[in-house]
C-alpha cells in the first residue's frame, strides 16, 4: 500500500520541475560543453595560396656552371713572311683541376672551334680526339686517321706543332706520345716525315722548323 502511494507521488511530480533541474545541471557544465563544441567544429583560418593549374610547367632553378681560368692553351698557326708561327689561344673550360679534363677541353676546342681572330689550323676539319691520357711519363694523345691526310710538308709540320704545343701547354717541358687511329705515329703524311716518340717542344723545333 505504501509502495503504491510512493509511486503515485513520483508520477505526480510536474514536468516543469524536472526540466528546471536538468537546466541547472546543464548550466553547471555548460561552459565546458560549449568550449568543446566550438573547438571541434571551428573552421581553421584560410591562408593565402597560389593556385596551380594542372599542366602548368614547373620552373626549375637554373644552375650555372662556373668557368675556370686555366694555363692550358690551344695552339694555332699564323703566317709570318714565308713561314708559320705557333700562337697560343685561350680556352674556355668548366671549373676543374684535373689536367686530363683541361687538356681534353683544349683539344676539343682546337678541333672544333679554332679562334680565327688569332690564327688558323692546319689540322683537317674531320679530325677527332679519340683519347687523351695524362700519365707519369707524358701526355698520350690519340687522334683519328684523318689527322695525317692531305696537305704538303709545311701543313704536316704545322699540324704536328699544334698537337705538341697544345698537349704541353700545362707543362712546356713535358713530353707527348702521339697516336693516329690507335697506332703510334712514326711517319707523317705522304712526305714521310719521321716523328720521334716521345715528342717534346725542343725536339719539334729541332726537327721541324716552321
Amino acid at each position: 500500500m505504501q509502495d503504491q502511494q510512493l509511486h503515485r507521488r513520483i508520477r505526480q511530480v510536474p514536468l516543469g520541475v524536472i526540466a528546471a533541474a536538468a537546466a541547472v545541471v546543464l548550466a553547471a557544465g555548460g561552459g565546458t560543453a560549449w568550449w568543446t563544441w566550438n573547438t571541434l567544429t571551428s573552421v581553421p583560418t584560410q591562408t593565402d595560396t597560389v593556385p596551380i593549374t594542372p599542366g602548368d610547367p614547373v620552373q626549375e632553378p637554373v644552375t650555372q656552371v662556373p668557368v675556370a681560368e686555366t694555363d692550358a692553351r690551344m695552339y694555332l698557326l699564323e703566317v709570318t713572311g714565308t713561314s708559320f708561327e705557333l700562337v697560343p689561344a685561350p680556352i674556355q673550360v668548366e671549373a676543374a683541376r684535373d689536367p686530363e679534363v683541361v687538356l681534353t677541353a683544349a683539344f676539343s676546342q682546337l678541333l672544333t672551334t679554332p679562334n680565327e681572330d688569332i690564327g688558323f689550323s692546319e689540322i683537317p676539319a674531320e679530325t677527332t680526339l679519340r683519347d687523351l691520357r695524362v700519365q707519369p711519363d707524358g701526355v698520350y694523345v690519340d687522334l683519328s686517321a684523318t689527322f695525317d691526310q692531305g696537305g704538303g710538308s709545311a701543313s704536316m709540320m704545322g699540324r704536328l706543332g699544334q698537337v705538341v704545343y697544345t698537349a704541353t701547354s700545362l707543362d712546356p717541358d713535358g713530353v707527348v706520345w702521339i697516336s693516329v687511329g690507335g697506332e703510334p705515329l712514326e711517319y707523317l703524311g705522304g712526305e714521310g716525315l719521321i716523328v720521334d716518340q716521345p715528342m717534346t717542344r725542343d725536339l719539334f723545333e729541332q726537327n721541324f722548323p716552321l
